[in-house]
């Protein structure tokens, strides 16, 4: 049976927090219902400020009713076919070492922050696929751990990278389930993970031209909700793990980022529920939107972008969009097999 080895800093399935959490947990469970042994290593203290996530992470799997193990610094469980491990991040290192060596494995993929080490670690072990989440340092200095191959999440993120000598590098976009076909019904506007990086700024400007529209937002890297509650049009949503319900309340998706977006999977997973999509021109934002929605100048006012939510949207934006999402709700091993990443 072949194996991989997913491993990286951050926490392993199901705890969710934004779009690497999410590809990487669909390609592990993909790999798993192919018949491969699928460890994901990870780390139960986040590692921008090594806060626990314990509770959370134990709250998760007990509303699901998945059993775990726990040590002192570790807990074990199983997700969709998936073996999860979750340590402390003093102990990732040691881990992977046990890891590629019990045996070693086919492949080992890895990202964001300090995966470059771990790169590096387990290079002359197996082979080592990189991917590439966003053009920012936390992902693309894995690169310089010098991964036999580097999967890039876009054309725009593919066109940033600058892979050492021995990288190859390849676009795999992310993966996407297809949800039942539903017109949306809703009139609201949705945004997510309102925080400074992805437009705050200009949605409170928007919101205050526009009271009679109704606003929802959701809860992204962090709890904003502080920041917009005296706005009577405005609901704010905690952290969603099932988006499907909130997409189908609503008739515009918002992304305004000022930040070059890699390829924000929000824009996908609205267009597969035919909502379309006002956003910036910012990285591969214009890329996930396609023909589903609008991109403005990353400096155009708010009143541009209220006019824009006011004026009337033909349903046939929305088909555009789902058509043009649904090219990324495919398998993506025959994709890595193409690539040379994994036998064909």
């Amino acid at each position: 049976m072949p194996s991989v080895l997913f491993v990286w800093r951050r926490t392993p399935p199901p705890l969710l927090i934004g779009g690497a959490e999410v590809s990487q947990q669909l390609l592990a469970e993909e790999f798993a219902a192919a018949g491969w042994q699928v460890t994901y290593l990870g780390s139960h203290e986040a590692p921008w400020n090594r806060e626990t996530q314990l509770p959370a992470l134990r709250r998760h799997l007990a509303v699901h009713d998945v059993p775990y193990e726990a040590r002192q610094h570790e807990i074990r469980y199983t997700w969709n076919g998936v073996h999860c491990r979750a340590v402390t991040q003093d102990r990732l290192r040691s881990a992977l070492t046990t890891a590629l060596t019990e045996p070693s494995p086919d492949l080992m993929l890895t990202s964001q922050e300090g995966a470059a080490d771990l790169t590096a670690q387990a290079r002359h072990h197996t082979i080592v696929a990189a991917w590439l989440h966003s053009v920012s340092p936390t992902s693309q200095k894995v690169l310089h751990g010098r991964p036999h191959a580097a999967m890039a999440v876009s054309r725009f993120v593919l066109s940033r990278a600058r892979a050492l000598s021995g990288t190859c590098l390849v676009l795999i976009y992310p993966p996407f389930t297809p949800p039942p076909v539903t017109a949306p019904s809703g009139t609201g506007v949705l945004m997510v993970n309102p925080v400074p990086a992805k437009g705050a700024a200009l949605l409170h400007q928007v919101i205050k031209l526009l009271p009679r529209q109704k606003f929802t937002l959701v809860e992204g890297w962090w709890d904003t909700a502080a920041e917009f509650a005296a706005y009577p049009n405005v609901t704010y949503l905690s952290r969603v793990y099932d988006m499907s319900a909130v997409y189908a309340d609503h008739r515009l998706l918002l992304v305004p980022s000022v930040v070059e977006d890699a390829f924000p999977r929000v824009i996908i997973e609205a267009a597969l529920h035919q909502i379309p999509s006002l956003g910036t021109d910012r990285g591969g934002i214009p890329e996930a939107i396609g023909e589903g929605g609008t991109t403005f100048p990353v400096h155009s006012d708010a009143a541009t972008w209220a006019a824009a939510i006011e004026a009337p949207h033909s349903p046939l934006l929305g088909r555009r969009g789902r058509e043009h999402a649904a090219a990324f709700t495919r398998p993506l091993l025959p994709e890595l097999a193409a690539s040379g990443i994994i036998p064909p």
